[in-house]
């Protein structure tokens, strides 16, 4: 059985930093490409960034390049999201997500930004960031 399970949510105050940690089971990790978008009530699911398979690259949306960091430990099947300098619209749900799908690095930052790519999703962690 295919497990997502997202860690680490909670209240920050704007400026701080949070680290969130998607813990995978059910499937071969090592050969999918995790990613972490985030969700607000009556809005479209955003991507964030994503990681492929090996680790050696990553994509980011322009809304947290510079500010986020997504990193994998493929002994450990996790995928983490460190945010910092956070801002209060930075409030929403933030999911995991895991595909198969095998993509170029020249082309994988078109791909693999579409939530539709994804096979796999958790149930999301909460993110409300204070003013």
């Amino acid at each position: 059985q295919v497990q997502l399970i997202e860690s680490g949510g909670g209240l920050v105050q704007a400026g701080g930093s949070l680290r969130l940690t998607c813990a995978a089971s059910g499937f071969i990790f090592s050969d999918y490409t995790m990613a972490w978008f985030r969700q607000e009530p009556g809005q479209e699911r955003e991507f964030l960034a994503a990681i492929k398979w090996a680790g050696g690259t990553t994509y980011y949306s322009g809304s947290v390049e510079g500010r986020a960091t997504i990193s994998r430990d493929n002994a450990k099947n996790t995928v983490t999201l460190q945010m910092n300098a956070l801002k209060p619209e930075d409030t929403a749900d933030y999911y995991c997500a895991a595909t198969a799908s095998q993509f170029e690095d020249s082309i994988g930052g078109k791909y693999y930004r579409d939530q539709f790519e994804y096979d796999y999703w958790g149930q999301g962690t909460q993110v409300t960031v204070s003013s």
